[in-house]
């Protein structure tokens, strides 16, 4: 119910003000469980991709997003997103558990295989929870691309701006393999980065978006 309310009362205001430009739409199944694996370029991407959409998807955000900007703390909540304390021992083992149970359910789980926003809006490797997921739950991942959504709220930044997005969706993909095979996780994950980044056209990055970020605040602190 609340999902609903927020979509009616959002919906129009992102269409008018960041004229959001919807390719491959037709690629999201209308009944029945799928992975929703998109790029990650602003903390808006939670609020734009399912506003997007005819049907709820769910992501379990850090818990941060639920405490910082009011607006975006407020969809999250309102939508029934899960809030996951990345700082905690069993933080990735908690979000995978919430995302299986989501897909069990027959409904949209959304992930940002990157693991973290790009600091500099490259396409980074993905991590392999993604390709857990889609062996264990045997259901299909679908790519996204999000574009400019970084130009609309920029890390640091506490007011949106205006500026054209788009969400680029392709085809579903389905993948056979042993979720408990580090090998089949990476081909499946890797697979599936390629074809993110053929929709969004990012470079691409070999290493993982947080040791980017790890070696920026090294160099500041310098």
């Amino acid at each position: 119910m609340l999902y609903r309310i927020a979509k009616i009362i959002s919906s129009p205001v992102l269409r008018l003000l960041w004229r959001p430009e919807v390719t491959g739409s037709a690629n999201v199944p209308r009944a029945g469980a799928a992975i929703l694996a998109s790029n990650h370029l602003s903390i808006l991407d939670s609020v734009f991709l399912p506003l997007m959409l005819p049907r709820q998807v769910t992501f379990v955000a850090k818990a941060e997003y639920f405490t910082g900007n009011r607006l975006t703390a407020m969809f999250m909540r309102g939508t029934g997103q899960v809030a996951i304390d990345r700082e905690s021992a069993g933080a990735a083992q908690a979000m995978l558990d919430a995302a299986l149970g989501v897909l069990t359910s027959g409904e949209l789980f959304g992930i940002y295989p990157e693991g973290t926003r790009s600091p500099d809006g490259r396409l980074y490797r993905g991590k392999i929870g993604v390709a857990w997921l889609a062996l264990t739950a045997g259901v299909p991942v679908i790519p996204v691309a999000m574009v400019n959504t970084e130009r609309v709220l920029p890390p640091g930044a506490t007011l949106p701006r205006i500026a054209k997005i788009g969400v680029r969706i392709g085809e579903p993909m389905r993948f056979t393999g042993d979720p408990a095979r580090a090998k089949d996780r990476r081909a499946v994950t890797d697979e599936v980065m390629n074809a993110i980044q053929k929709l969004s056209g990012q470079e691409y990055v070999p290493s993982y978006a947080a040791s980017q970020k790890d070696k920026e605040r090294g160099r500041e602190a310098a």
